[in-house]
């Protein structure tokens, strides 16, 4: 019986040739239910003491949805009522106004 030696291999490092493939994170509009890079979309936050507001950062703490940075994808969420949804909570119009006038001071 013949013996076949283990192929020994050389340990490849970064900067050799296999390059290292970041992951990027990407998350649904909930206007539009297209799926893009999280750093495309604005960040919409229910803090726990259940105040809304637009999170640029996406650090804020609290519960969060993903919409494109156009007035359209908010319209869109709106009527067809997927802020609530993702919130599982009512939302006041007062809240819908003030997100409609971030987002057009953010276009």
């Amino acid at each position: 019986m013949k013996l076949i030696p283990y192929p020994v291999m050389n340990t490849l490092r970064k900067s050799d040739s296999m390059a290292v493939v970041k992951k990027i994170p990407s998350r649904l509009c909930i206007g539009c239910q297209q799926q893009k890079p999280k750093r495309e979309l604005v960040r919409i936050v229910r803090s726990p003491e259940g105040e809304f507001s637009i999170d640029l950062t996406g650090k804020k703490p609290g519960r969060g949805a993903y919409i494109c940075n156009s007035p359209e994808c908010l319209q869109k969420a709106v009527k067809a009522r997927r802020l609530e949804q993702s919130f599982k909570s009512a939302i006041d119009k007062a809240v819908y106004e003030a997100l409609k006038q971030e987002l057009a001071g953010e276009a």
